[in-house]
């Protein structure tokens, strides 16, 4: 695919395909890609936005996102035809970095994972990562770090990159939700129904970041409290470790949700479907993750979401920290209201979410005003 030279600012956004056809539904840096490149076109000084594959893998009409929407080519079919290149979801390597430079084009790093605790993770637990062949790029002329890795990861990028970074918005579509819950009945917004209710936790359980155990002893107390009102706990994600972790089968032994087997451990499931055919009320937990997409996805649908996240408390139904009494009480509330309601809950929770959509006149006004402080600034 050839890149059309245009007037105005040309930008493109790194990606790392790993599969020509890649689901979108495995984590969320495609998805964060697509929804940056969609706010990024609304700013009045850019001409165009692509993304750009980093890795050998072919570019072809088999990836899941409108390639006349969302142009993706290769590295070299890039890198002479944009005057900004935002790596995302792919590293650039030092002689692709200094090609840019040469070029006077800026290179922004885009920070939207949780570095230092990968790193931690990696050292501390001997889970290989960089071994011996660790490039960190010193020649980034900005960091955008989005707010929910701030507080962990900020000091980690800066001391490292010798750059200090900025807090930028977080960016957010329901266009792959829309798309993916098409031929779901009811579009795969909730439902309400009567008699007790099915509870879904969907944590990663890939780091201490979010872990289902929380959630888990939430629904215990919630069952202690009102045995009647739940039918089931599901808890995805969790099949290998209620497998392979004697530690994990223990804990979970000591819970009566458990013992009068009304709980359930199950593999990995894509979020749309099994909010749509198997979920009534989603309990939540995170330490260093207080906003991301799966809150906005259940929230977009109008399904109850029981959570602990700091930076969007307004949404779902908070409760505080890591108290888990305040977790089930939340609970039970949904249990007695929520269906009262639901339909005024989903357009408030959309209403809410439109301060993340890439349309939102205060977001577009912040990229915009990040990209003139990053052409003001000299190349490094």
């Amino acid at each position: 695919m050839e890149l059309t030279v245009m007037s105005g600012l040309r930008i493109g956004i790194t990606i790392g395909l790993h599969h020509p056809a890649e689901t979108l539904w495995n984590n969320g840096i495609k998805q964060n890609a697509a929804f940056l490149a969609e706010a990024l076109r609304h700013c009045p000084q850019v001409a165009s936005v692509v993304l750009v594959n980093t890795t050998d893998i072919p570019v072809t009409s088999a990836l899941p996102w409108n390639l006349e929407r969302f142009p993706t080519v290769a590295f070299e079919a890039a890198k002479d035809a944009v005057d900004v290149m935002i790596e995302l979801g792919g590293q650039l390597d030092p002689a692709r970095t200094d090609h840019l430079k040469q070029r006077g084009a800026r290179l922004v790093s885009y920070c939207c994972g949780f570095e230092y605790i990968h790193a931690m993770e990696s050292v501390l637990f001997r889970k290989p990562m960089w071994g011996a062949n660790l490039f960190i790029n010193q020649r980034y002329d900005d960091i955008w770090i989005i707010p929910q890795v701030d507080n962990i990861s900020r000091s980690y990028f800066e001391v490292l990159r010798r750059l200090h970074g900025r807090v930028v918005p977080f960016v957010w579509s329901p266009m792959f939700l829309d798309e993916r819950v098409k031929t779901l009945p009811n579009g795969g917004v909730y439902q309400p129904h009567a008699g007790a209710k099915r509870l879904t936790v969907m944590e990663p359980n890939i780091n201490v970041v979010k872990f289902c155990l929380y959630p888990a002893l939430i629904a215990e107390m919630t069952y202690r409290a009102r045995p009647d009102s739940v039918a089931l706990l599901q808890v995805t994600n969790a099949e290998q470790i209620a497998r392979e972790s004697m530690e994990f089968v223990a804990l979970m032994n000591q819970l009566d949700i458990v013992r009068n087997h009304k709980a359930v451990f199950l593999g990995r499931h894509e979020t749309p479907v099994f909010l749509a055919e198997q979920t009534d009320i989603v309990i939540s937990h995170q330490l260093e993750n207080p906003l991301n997409y799966f809150y906005l996805e259940v929230c977009w649908q109008g399904y109850p979401l029981v959570h602990n996240a700091t930076l969007c408390p307004d949404l779902g139904y908070y409760y505080h920290a890591n108290d888990v009494d305040d977790g089930a009480r939340r609970v039970i509330e949904v249990i007695e209201t929520h269906d009262a309601h639901a339909s005024w809950y989903r357009e408030q929770q959309r209403t809410l979410i439109a301060r993340y959509l890439p349309d939102d006149r205060q977001l577009v006004a912040t990229y915009g005003a990040l990209l003139d402080d990053l052409l003001r600034r000299p190349i490094r």
